[in-house]
């Protein structure tokens, strides 16, 4: 069913790209585990995902982990010379 989810997902793919302050997306199938996949989708703020784009959830039984995550910055505060 691995190719029927593939398939399925490109298509809502299109679905996921036009939410409202939806920025940016990836879909990451796993190397080591056959059928696991990671989506990362990166929203403007947290309650676009929580209440515009989680509530529409109808697709997936048994419910996908979600869990929200921020970026954090990487630089170091070092300048050259």
């Amino acid at each position: 069913m691995e190719e029927e989810y593939e398939n399925a997902f490109r298509e809502a793919s299109s679905i996921i790209a036009s939410m409202k302050r939806c920025i940016e997306h990836e879909w990451q199938r796993c190397m080591e585990e056959k059928g696991k996949y990671l989506l990362l989708v990166q929203w403007e703020r947290l309650e676009d995902h929580i209440v515009g784009f989680k509530e529409s959830y109808r697709f997936y039984d048994p419910f996908p982990v979600v869990e929200h995550f921020e970026r954090v910055s990487i630089k170091t505060g070092k300048t050259d010379g």
